[in-house]
C-alpha cells in the first residue's frame, strides 16, 4: 500500500509540476504591477497552467506556401532547399523549463509520501507542495511571493488538514496544527518589525501556512522545521558573503529556504510518526 502511495505522490507532482511554468511566468511582476499577459516576444499568453512555450505560430515576414510566388524555384528545378514561398515558425521557449519543475514537484510529493506512508495527511502534504514550489520559483525570479497564493495556502491547509483529522489513521493534530500557524506567523511578523528592510511581508503570510503544516505533527517538529528554514537561508548568505566582497550588501528572497526548512521538518515529522 505505502509503494501505491509513493507511486501516485510522484506522479501527481511530475503532473502537477508541468503545469507550473506559464504560471510562475505571468506571475513574476513586480509589486503592483499587472500579472503578465504577453511572452516577452508580445505574444499573447492564454490560461495559467502550462509549459512556458509559445506554440509554433506562422511567421507573418514569411509569405504563405498557397500563394504563388512568380520568383520562386520550380518543382522540378532539382534545389533541395525549400523556396521563399516556405512559411516559418515562431514558437520559442520562456521562463523555467517544465522537465525541472515536474521532475522536483515530483520528487517533493514522492518524498512526503514516504514519509508520511498510507495516512490522511499524505494527501494533504503532497497537494500543497506544487504550490511551495510555484512560489519558490516566483520569489527565486522576482523576490515576490504574491497574497493570490500565500493566503489561499495558508487557508487551504487548515482546512484540509482539519478535515484529514477527522479520518481514521491520523497522526497529527489540528489543534497544534492551528497554533503552529498562529505561532510561526507571530515569530515572523516580529522580525518584520524589527527589520522590515530583513525579511519581506510576503515571508509573514508564508509563515503562516508553514506553521500550520509543521504543528501539525507537534511543536518538536514546528521547531525544527522553523530552525532549518534559518538555517539554510544563512548558509545560502554566507557562501554569498565567500564568494563575493560584495556579498554582504546583496539580498536574497528567504521564501525557498522556508519552505525547504518546512519541508524537511515535515519528512522528520511523518518518519517520526
Amino acid at each position: 500500500m505505502a509503494v501505491v502511495v509513493i507511486i501516485l505522490a510522484a506522479g501527481y507532482g511530475v503532473a502537477a509540476g508541468l503545469l507550473l511554468p506559464r504560471a510562475a511566468y505571468r506571475l513574476s511582476v513586480e509589486p503592483d504591477a499587472p500579472w503578465r499577459g504577453h511572452c516577452p516576444q508580445g505574444h499573447p499568453l492564454h490560461g495559467w497552467c502550462g509549459p512556458a512555450r509559445c506554440p509554433d505560430t506562422p511567421d507573418p515576414d514569411t509569405p504563405d506556401p498557397d500563394t504563388p510566388d512568380p520568383g520562386a524555384p520550380g518543382p522540378d528545378s532539382g534545389s533541395g532547399t525549400p523556396g521563399p514561398g516556405a512559411r516559418g515558425i515562431s514558437g520559442h521557449r520562456y521562463g523555467v523549463r517544465s522537465g525541472r519543475v515536474a521532475a522536483l514537484t515530483g520528487v517533493v510529493c514522492a518524498a512526503l509520501a514516504c514519509a508520511a506512508g498510507p495516512r490522511p495527511e499524505v494527501a494533504v502534504f503532497a497537494g500543497l507542495a506544487p504550490v511551495l514550489v510555484l512560489l519558490a520559483l516566483v520569489d527565486l525570479a522576482v523576490h515576490r511571493l504574491p497574497d493570490v497564493l500565500t493566503l489561499p495556502l495558508a487557508a487551504a491547509a487548515a482546512a484540509a488538514l482539519g478535515a484529514a483529522a477527522l479520518v481514521p489513521g491520523a497522526a497529527g493534530s489540528w489543534r497544534l496544527a492551528l497554533l503552529g500557524g498562529a505561532a510561526l506567523g507571530a515569530a515572523y511578523l516580529l522580525l518584520f518589525l524589527i527589520n522590515p528592510a530583513g525579511m519581506g511581508f510576503g515571508d509573514v503570510k508564508l509563515a503562516i501556512a508553514l506553521g500550520v503544516a509543521l504543528g501539525w505533527y507537534g511543536w518538536g517538529v514546528w521547531l525544527f522545521g522553523a530552525f532549518l528554514g534559518f538555517l539554510y537561508g544563512a548558509l545560502y548568505g554566507l557562501g554569498l558573503v565567500l564568494r563575493s566582497p560584495n556579498g554582504r550588501k546583496q539580498s536574497f528572497p528567504f521564501g525557498p529556504f522556508m519552505a525547504a526548512g518546512a519541508l524537511t521538518g515535515l519528512l522528520l515529522g511523518g518518519f517520526g510518526a
